[in-house]
This record gives C-alpha cells, sequence and structure tokens, in this order.
C-alpha cells in the first residue's frame, strides 16, 4: 500500500505544470492524513527553484494536490520570483504554500536578493513570488536587518 501512495504521489505531482522532484534517505506516507515526510538530506526541486533541509513534510489535499510543504533542519534554498527576482539563502524551518506561491522562512533567516545585491536577516520573512515583495520580523532580541547598495546618482564636483 506505501507503495501504491508514493507512486500516485509522484504521479499527481508530475502531472503538474512542472517536474518536482524530491531525492531523500526515506520516506513515509499515511494516504488517510495526507501526509508524506521525507528524511535525511532532502533535496526538493522544481523548474529552477531548490530547496534543501533535514526532514520535507508535503502535505496534501482529499485529491492528493499539495498544500503545503514544511521544510525543517538545515534549510537552504534558491527561488526564481514570476517577476525575474532570485533569491538565496538559509533558515532552520521554511513553508511553502503553493496555492499563493508564498514562502514563510523561520529562525535565523539569511535571504539574499541576487538581482537586487539586497540581504535581509531577521526571525521570520515573507516572500512571495507572485508579487516580488517580502517582508520580515525580528526577535525579541535581534532586529531586522537589511543591507541594499544605493545609485548617489551623478557625484558632487
Amino acid at each position: 500500500m506505501k507503495l501504491f501512495y508514493l507512486l500516485s504521489f509522484f504521479l499527481l505531482l508530475s502531472l503538474q505544470a512542472a517536474q518536482l522532484k524530491i531525492v531523500a534517505k526515506s520516506f513515509e506516507g499515511d494516504e488517510k492524513r495526507g501526509i508524506t515526510v521525507f528524511r535525511g538530506n532532502v533535496k526538493i526541486t522544481k523548474e529552477s527553484d531548490q530547496l534543501n533541509a533535514d526532514v520535507v513534510t508535503v502535505y496534501t489535499d482529499a485529491k492528493r494536490k499539495p498544500t503545503k510543504y514544511e521544510a525543517q533542519g538545515k534549510v537552504s534554498f534558491f527561488i526564481e520570483a514570476e517577476n525575474n527576482a532570485t533569491y538565496r539563502g538559509s533558515a532552520e524551518r521554511a513553508i511553502f504554500i503553493p496555492s499563493k506561491k508564498e514562502y514563510h522562512f523561520y529562525t535565523n533567516v539569511h535571504i539574499e536578493q541576487i538581482n537586487e545585491k539586497k540581504e535581509i536577516n531577521g526571525e521570520e520573512v515573507v516572500v512571495s513570488t507572485v508579487e516580488g515583495r517580502a517582508r520580515a520580523k525580528g526577535g525579541d532580541q535581534t532586529p531586522v536587518i537589511m543591507t541594499f547598495e544605493i545609485d548617489e546618482g551623478e557625484e558632487k564636483k
């Protein structure tokens, strides 16, 4: 039955617009609860987007369509937004909501927006790949830090 669930899960994922590939040391699926857990050096790729973590849990609806991906432990990522913004970074926990194309990163978050040369450090950062927007929060003891380059225009004479 586990093999059937795994095959059904991957068949459904392959029917989406882009191919999703998950590589891990092990997986465990629960069809009734709609939860599949991948453990051990998990690597997820979809087009140019990449997500790596120690553990990734995939939540699916009754039609086995993914509704949420939750990554934990040594999370690293590379994301291309629909407005051509590119992000890479790390966190201790990440959640991806496919219906909103939105990533939520938690704890020791470091994100670089590569093409804009911006960096965000915080305890909670949300990136919307549809709108190309980001928002961040600091923790009780740590502020949000944003670093970016500004063009001062022509030099003063």
